[in-house]
């Protein structure tokens, strides 16, 4: 194997090491040392130069920005997420005639779906879908993104909420997470307006929670001064 490859090899098998053992410090900073390596290969996109080992390198150099976008996840940092999965796009797209499927495709573009929902950029959100087969859009990880736009947009909260329960991977839960806090967020908002005080028995419905140590926490963690007597 040529030397580079055999280094990028490597460092990628001790990202993956760091990555299980949730060290994402060390992640981290191995991911930005494979990124230097990878500005080697000029069989990457945008040259995509027909290298002696260009698939072997288009590939592990796919597996690497995969990576990279679920470590943002887990590290939730949000501009890493956009910054990675810019970076992923091509090898989805302009080198999917030079790679076999990924099998992380779907998962991760249902996570760019649900990123740009959480952000609110509903136009990109369409945009991306209009990109997408008929065979895409029926994969779990889309129609789980799909669904809960509509339901968004439609202000089915309850349904939001408990999609949670059915999110297609452990990844999802973040941005999931945000979501929820988003639509409580909103309803509070719409509260603190059209109220004086209210119940905890009220307020527990009125944003979803299933206890009132839930509600609770998130009371205090937004400083809601309607909810001050409770």
């Amino acid at each position: 194997m040529d030397p580079q490859l055999t280094e990028v090899s490597q460092q990628l098998e001790r990202f993956k090491a760091a990555f299980v053992r949730k060290d994402y410090n060390t992640c981290s900073d191995l991911l930005s040392r494979l990124k230097v390596l990878l500005t080697k290969f000029t069989s990457l996109p945008p040259l995509f130069e027909n290298t002696p080992n260009a698939a072997q390198e288009l590939a592990i150099a796919r597996d690497i920005y995969e990576h990279a976008v679920v470590l943002s996840v887990k590290t939730e940092d949000q501009d890493a997420f956009e910054r990675d999965f810019f970076q992923l796009k091509p090898y989805y797209v302009d080198a999917r005639d030079r790679l076999p499927p990924s099998p992380q495709e779907n998962l991760i573009l249902g996570l760019n779906l649900l990123r740009l929902l959480v952000q609110n950029r509903i136009a990109e959100f369409h945009t991306e879908l209009e990109l997408l087969s008929s065979a895409t859009l029926e994969n779990p990880c889309i129609k789980h993104a799909v669904e809960l736009e509509q339901s968004f947009m439609e202000g089915a909260y309850n349904r939001v909420l408990s999609a949670r329960q059915t999110a297609p991977d452990a990844t999802y839960v973040y941005f999931m997470d945000l979501l929820a806090k988003t639509i409580r967020d909103e309803i509070a908002g719409c509260s603190e307006k059209a109220y004086d005080y209210v119940s905890i028995s009220d307020a527990r419905q009125m944003l979803l929670f299933s206890s009132d140590q839930e509600l609770l926490t998130y009371v205090n963690e937004c400083a809601l001064w309607f909810f001050s007597s409770l």
